[in-house]
C-alpha cells in the first residue's frame, strides 16, 4: 500500500514549534501582567494604612512627626501608584500583542493541518480509485476466465 507524505509537514512543524514559543511568550507577558497588577495592589494598600494611620493620629493625640510621615508616605505612595499604574499599562500591552501573536501563529498551524487534512482526503480518494479499479480489472478477468471455461 502506498504511504501518505505530506509536502509541507516541515512547515507544519515548525509552525507548531512556533505556536509553543508564542505560547511560552504569552505566559511569560501573563506573569508580568500579574506581577505588576500585584505590585499595584500592594501600594494601594501600602496607602491606605498610611491613610488610616495619619486618621488614627489625628482623633487621637495630635503628633506633627506621625501626621508628616504618614503624609509624605501617602503622597510616595500617590507616585508609587501612578508609575506602576503605567507599568501595568505597558505589561497589558505587551500581554496583548504576544496574545495577537500566539492567535495569529494557531491561525497559521491550523492552516497548514487544514490542508494536511485535504491532501490525506485526496490521497484516501486516489488509493479507494486505485483499489476499485483493481477489483473491477479481477472481476473483469475472472468473468472473462469463467466465460472460456464454458
Amino acid at each position: 500500500m502506498a504511504k501518505f507524505v505530506f509536502e509541507l509537514q516541515s512547515i507544519l512543524d515548525i509552525k507548531e514549534k512556533l505556536e509553543s514559543q508564542e505560547k511560552m511568550v504569552y505566559a511569560a507577558a501573563q506573569a508580568r501582567l500579574f506581577e505588576e497588577l500585584d505590585k499595584l495592589e500592594s501600594f494601594k494598600n501600602k496607602k491606605l494604612l498610611y491613610e488610616s494611620q495619619m486618621r488614627d493620629n489625628v482623633s487621637s493625640k495630635l503628633d506633627i512627626q506621625i501626621l508628616n510621615e504618614c503624609y509624605r508616605g501617602i503622597e510616595i505612595m500617590k507616585d508609587a501608584i501612578k508609575t506602576q499604574q503605567l507599568e501595568v499599562s505597558k505589561a497589558q500591552k505587551n500581554a496583548d500583542i504576544a496574545q495577537e501573536k500566539l492567535n495569529e501563529a494557531v491561525k497559521e498551524r491550523k492552516t497548514y493541518e487544514k490542508l494536511r487534512e485535504n491532501a490525506f482526503e485526496e490521497f484516501m480518494q486516489e488509493i479507494n480509485a486505485q483499489e476499485g479499479k483493481a477489483i473491477d480489472e479481477l472481476v473483469s478477468y475472472n468473468y472473462q476466465s469463467a466465460s472460456n471455461d464454458y
